[in-house]
């Protein structure tokens, strides 16, 4: 397996851009990651697209814009992972010398979605669960109540990452809120499934990100930015539960325990070692259970781990400084692409007003899935950047 480097990021801002299309928000994504890269787009082999809710051939579609064509393009669903997921390929085909330089972006136009379908997000023919009531509002309703049953954690500890993201957010150019919140405005939003209410809810989004990945030797040849230290993705992973698991416990997902241990022994690190965190907090109460399930803290102490501020801008690992799904927004297919590029910025040093001082090693993780079919299957994507 080859070193896999980071040469170029490039996102929109994440909102409501009912006038873009799905292209459009795609080639300024891609557009910026080739102006930070500062090289050709026609230098690439290879490219990924991550895509939920999307046109057919979505990333040939986009990357014509920039005069790509001719060379495999591949447009990659895993829900929320479905960004993350692109990611992974890129950096395998790079990793196993299948090419030497590639672009991963994500996109998503909810907007687009719901001129289409109406507002929400409709479910599937044979979603039995969502028939039976388990939507993604009430599995993580779910999610918080047995956190309050079994970790002891209290209202206030529920909305804590939706206030602690909100603002943060605020100080991230990209975001789609940059709004402080308070325990009693989020309890005053109108209740969507009992403890969970709007604010604690990322938003439907619009949005675009892309990443270039390539190998050493193309890194050394046209990494033309000497002021910044070369990151490398030091541990890719994408983790998909068993028909085993349909009964799992959402406190303890196995797809992202497993997907955790397996990219920290790729990379040779251990959580301990982590200096910031970027994670899927689609609703407010997930991000205390991930603390755990990604081993920032032992099982049973995400709670503790909240109430203790190392989570915080200043903390022992800041987690979500850029404002995570709750400020940020959350374009599904764009997300996973988004993680891993705000990490890359993180180590860079380029983070403006949420840099995480010092940072030297850097996780992004995607969960996708959850809700489709009797099984819910789950996929956790996992990266890890090294400075």
């Amino acid at each position: 397996m080859r070193d896999v480097y980071v040469l170029g990021i490039g996102q929109t801002v994440f909102g409501k851009h009912t006038d873009l299309s799905v292209n459009d928000l795609g080639a300024a994504a891609g557009l910026a990651a080739v102006k930070d890269a500062e090289i050709s787009p026609k230098e690439f082999q290879t490219a990924y697209c991550g895509a939920m809710h999307n046109i057919p051939v979505v990333g040939e579609s986009i990357l014509r814009r920039l005069g790509v064509d001719r060379i495999p393009i591949f447009n990659v669903e895993n829900a929320c992972a479905s960004g993350s997921s692109a990611v992974h390929l890129l950096y395998r085909d790079i990793a196993l010398g299948a090419c030497e330089v590639g672009i991963a972006l994500g996109v998503e136009s909810l907007s687009a979605y719901a001129r289409k379908f109406g507002k929400g997000l409709i479910g599937f023919e044979e979603d039995h669960e969502a028939k039976l009531a388990l939507t993604m509002p009430s599995f993580f309703a779910m999610l918080c109540n047995r956190l309050m049953q079994e970790r002891g954690a209290t209202i206030e500890d529920i909305c804590y990452a939706s206030i602690k993201n909100h603002k943060a957010g605020i100080s991230n150019p990209y975001s789609q809120y940059k709004k402080e919140v308070t325990v009693e405005e989020i309890m005053a939003s109108p209740m969507i499934a009992d403890p969970i209410t709007v604010l604690q809810c990322c938003p439907q989004s619009d949005g675009a990100a892309a990443i270039i990945l390539c190998s050493e030797d193309f890194y050394k040849k046209h990494n033309k930015k000497e002021n910044r230290a070369p990151v490398r993705v030091a541990g890719s992973v994408i983790s998909v539960s068993g028909a085993q698991d349909s009964s799992y416990d959402p406190l303890a997902l196995k797809s992202l325990i497993d997907g955790a241990k397996a990219a920290y022994e790729m990379a040779g690190i251990g959580p301990e070692d982590l200096n910031v965190v970027e994670l899927h907090d689609a609703f407010s109460g997930e991000e205390l259970a991930a603390y755990e399930m990604l081993g920032l803290c032992k099982p049973g102490e995400g709670v503790t781990l909240a109430r203790s501020g190392a989570a915080e801008m200043g903390g022992r690992c800041p987690v979500n400084p850029s404002g995570g799904l709750q400020s940020m927004g959350h374009p599904l297919g764009a997300s996973g692409v988004r993680v891993v590029a705000d990490i890359a910025r993180q180590l860079w040093g380029e983070a403006g007003g949420y840099q995480v001082e010092g940072a030297q090693v850097g996780l992004a993780q995607m969960l996708g899935g959850v809700l489709s079919n009797i099984e819910s299957p789950v996929v956790a994507g996992i990266q890890i950047l090294v400075k």
